[in-house]
């Protein structure tokens, strides 16, 4: 299909296999899927055309909660309505949620078994370089000129060298975007580049879903009632002080802060859950991001493996393999719902926006910045894994990961090697090391 080829929107039946497909492939962390969204979606099957996937993309940056996640939910939106936003969501975590679950009671039961924790430790240098990789592709897609360059500069620094918070991040990029398409409009306009694909037929907003404020209503009363009746029903079953409710409240207001993504927000969950609620250790909190790290879906799934064990160790009278699901579960309902309200409430409102050369200029700078965010957490994630202990030193540098971690880097940006190839050979690497050692 030629590249200047209209977008054509899939059947209801084909979205749903792809959703279902990539939910189980969408290894990297935020800026992996997104990249492996984008090749699908609109290099690939040109479902959706680079305007709005970058459009989308701008306002899921902005929201709480998991950046690519309420991606998939947004354009599952614009292809097939609410129906296709739930499927697309719910698809895109489901996959990781039951293997982090199964994970969660093998750890639980049966402590650190040797040749799991080995398969781990092979994948952490295989995604680094999928992370690289994808940083690479989405970098040149967001960075189209010398400024949004500096902003993601500006951004890598403020983070790498002074830790500024994430959140006044995204405000001093969006202040830059707004007031450059002001006082340098030829930079910073980036509403022009994409006006050709503003009147395709196949890439309006769905029938229904129009913004107002009846339609308004209506997605927020049915999405709070979803939200917290399960809270409620918990409360009524075990009382309010029980680690179940707990957990509901707390991983609630948890999923109103998690801006820049799950690593932004995991010092605050870590403090909570170990110090004030006594859920599990330090130890298995480091566990757990090794587990959410390594399988698919979000990073923020590592609450999942925090509930399971709260409700694992503190069942309320339950054998601890259930309390373990009811506090899994619990957790990742209330992580996960509030992103669709995000997006069915404010998506209308946001495609009604496109064309605003102010705001898309403020968007398109917020990607840039966040572009420097995730090469930061690429950095950290690079130092946590490929140096013994975190230290900078050639002593402590771990060769055959490094070696692991550029090979997946050149297989994906030269030769378009698949992610589960990748993935697998991760795997084998890993386990290798753990017979041969």
């Amino acid at each position: 299909m030629s590249e200047s080829s209209a977008p054509s929107k899939p059947e209801f039946a084909a979205a749903m296999r792809f959703w279902w497909k990539l939910g189980w492939i969408s290894f990297g962390g935020p800026t992996g899927q997104i990249a492996l969204m984008h090749t699908e979606v609109v290099e690939r099957k040109r479902w959706i055309d680079e305007g709005r996937f970058l459009h989308a993309l701008n306002y899921c940056m902005l929201l709480p909660g998991p950046e690519a996640q309420q991606l998939a939910t947004y354009l599952g939106w614009m292809m097939h309505g609410t129906r296709g936003a739930l499927t697309a969501g719910i698809l895109f975590v489901l996959p990781g949620a039951i293997l982090l679950w199964i994970l969660s009671w093998i750890y639980a039961a049966h402590g650190e078994v040797p040749w799991i924790a080995a398969v781990f430790e092979g994948l952490k240098p295989a995604v680094i370089g999928i992370v690289a990789h994808a940083v690479l592709r989405i970098g040149k897609k967001a960075l189209k000129n010398h400024a949004m360059w500096c902003v993601a500069a500006l951004a890598f620094v403020c983070l790498f060298f002074f830790h500024a918070p994430f959140p006044s991040i995204v405000a001093l990029a969006a202040a830059i975007g707004w007031i450059g398409q002001r006082f340098a409009p030829r930079v910073f306009d980036v509403a022009e580049q994409h006006s050709a694909g503003e009147a395709q037929p196949s890439q309006a907003p769905p029938q229904g879903a129009r913004a107002g404020w009846s339609r308004a209503a209506r997605v927020t009363i049915c999405c709070l009632l979803l939200w917290w009746l399960p809270v409620a029903l918990l409360a009524a079953c075990f009382g309010t002080h029980s680690t179940f409710v707990a957990q509901g409240v707390f991983f609630s207001q948890a999923a109103m802060v998690t801006f820049g993504g799950a690593y932004a927000v995991l010092p605050y969950i870590a403090s909570a859950a170990v110090e004030r609620f006594g859920w599990l250790s330090t130890g298995a909190m480091m566990d757990g991001l090794g587990l959410a790290e390594t399988t698919p879906g979000p990073l923020i799934l590592v609450v999942q493996f925090v509930g399971f064990l709260g409700g694992w160790n503190h069942p309320e009278g339950l054998p601890p393999w259930l309390g373990g699901l009811i506090g899994a579960a619990i957790t990742t309902w209330v992580t996960f719902v509030p992103c669709f309200l995000w997006i069915l409430l404010g998506a209308p409102y946001v495609e009604g926006l496109r064309g605003k050369r102010g705001l898309s200029a403020a968007l398109a700078s917020v990607t840039a910045a966040v572009v420097g965010v995730v090469l930061n957490l690429a950095f950290w994630f690079a130092m946590k894994a490929l140096f013994h202990g975190g230290e900078l030193s050639w002593s402590g540098l771990d060769l055959a990961s490094l070696l692991l971690a550029i090979g997946v880097f050149v297989a994906l940006a030269r030769w378009n090697v698949s992610v589960q190839a990748v993935v697998a050979a991760g795997c084998l690497f890993g386990l290798a090391r753990h017979w041969t050692a």
